[in-house]
């Protein structure tokens, strides 16, 4: 780490991480220096970004994009990148030692690859990243001798929880979900509900499709299947409880029946600044958590009829193959279909449940099997979309 700080690459910089990362940079500037900002069409608050954090290089989605941020930065010096090539390249730059991975969507697979393969530390909030590529992922950050340190506060709390402990006495791995904004809704009620419903989470701001994916508890199916490679664990040994204060954040059951818990504030910064200072620990950003006025914490299974979807991803993991892929793909094309106003809530589940049962499962090994599987499931997601429409009209 030169000159005692630890140069940042923020992939994602506009999104709701990205910023959260920023305000951490900002309380420990001595620590830290942001060398590249990657964001997509919000060249307006890049800008900005771009003004108070002085990088060296930055990366936009389109040159439709970056020819807006040059009008924007006027005659400032500055490279800017675009397009897939661009994340690319700002994620494995010379000066770069660790990488926040926070674009969403499987969009960020390529970029996360190329900061490994560049020997570059990993600061992983694409959770999409593991699910479709996490024996890859492996394989390249073993090969490069780059670490992959979670930002998601689940995955964040069992990497404390398992940090200097033997996995072998591991016997169950437990995150917790919040339930989202229809955990108490009436079961016949949940299939019309509307966006602007499904927007409004109770606990977590956060951006779009991950809300949407709380809303239908997906996000907890990605993130049992992230936490199966993150982890080296097997699914067997991985459950999810529902527990609506959003307070304890993972557990970790061992063989002798002691269980761990991590406990925290519901703000992403914790998880975030704990990702980049690790293995020290910081100064923390809010107050400390005030266990004494919370009265209680409960925890309760997950409902499959409430919850399809993960009921899905469950499946998904158990199965393997190219079924994660697949599950994901649909899932990314079904929620912004949604984000669109094109199909009800209650489709969502009928797109990925359509893609998963016509698939061809089979063993994926390199990068280029896994992008053709993903294009494969698009592209039926998309045609199941088409024949929705046709219902419709």
């Amino acid at each position: 780490m030169r000159n005692n700080k630890k140069h940042l690459v923020i992939l994602g910089s506009t999104g709701s991480i990205g910023q959260s990362t920023l305000d951490v940079v900002r309380r420990f500037r001595n620590r830290y220096e942001v060398v590249g900002l990657a964001a997509g069409r919000n060249s307006f608050l890049l800008a900005e970004q771009i003004d108070e954090f002085q990088p060296e290089v930055v990366a936009v989605e389109s040159e439709k994009q970056a020819g807006e941020l040059r009008r924007r930065l006027g005659r400032r010096r500055l490279k800017i990148l675009c397009g897939e090539a661009g994340y690319e390249e700002i994620a494995s730059v010379s000066r770069a030692d660790m990488v926040v991975s926070a674009i969403t969507g499987v969009a960020g697979l390529k970029p996360t690859l190329a900061a490994l393969k560049g020997g570059k530390d990993v600061a992983l909030a694409n959770k999409e990243s593991m699910v479709v590529a996490g024996a890859l992922i492996r394989k390249i950050a073993a090969r490069s001798g780059s670490r992959v340190i979670p930002v998601d506060s689940e995955h964040s709390g069992v990497f404390q929880c398992l940090r200097g402990r033997n996995k072998k006495f591991v016997k169950r791995v437990y995150l917790t979900a919040s339930g989202g904004p229809f955990l108490r809704v009436p079961l016949e009620e949940l299939a019309g509900k509307s966006l602007a419903e499904a927007l409004k989470h109770p606990r977590w701001k956060m951006g779009l499709k991950v809300t949407i994916d709380s809303a239908t508890m997906m996000n907890k199916g990605l993130e049992l299947i992230e936490a199966r490679w993150l982890f080296n664990l097997r699914p067997e040994q991985l459950g999810v409880l529902v527990h609506p204060q959003s307070i304890v954040h993972a557990l970790v059951e061992f063989l002798d029946g002691s269980v761990l818990a991590q406990l925290s504030p519901t703000d992403m910064r914790i998880p975030i600044q704990y990702a980049l200072s690790y293995p020290e620990r910081l100064e923390a950003p809010l107050p400390s958590l005030d266990l004494a006025g919370v009265r209680s914490l409960e925890f309760f299974p997950v409902d499959e009829r409430r919850f399809p979807l993960f009921g899905l991803a469950r499946k998904a993991l158990a199965a393997g193959l190219s079924f994660p892929v697949v599950l994901n793909a649909a899932n990314e094309v079904a929620v912004q279909a949604f984000l669109e106003e094109k199909i009800s809530f209650g489709q969502i589940v009928e797109v990925v449940n359509y893609c998963l049962n016509n698939h061809r499962p089979r063993a994926l090994s390199e990068l280029d099997e896994i992008l053709a599987v993903d294009g494969e499931s698009r592209g039926l997601a998309q045609q199941y979309l088409k024949e929705l429409k046709g219902k419709i009209t």
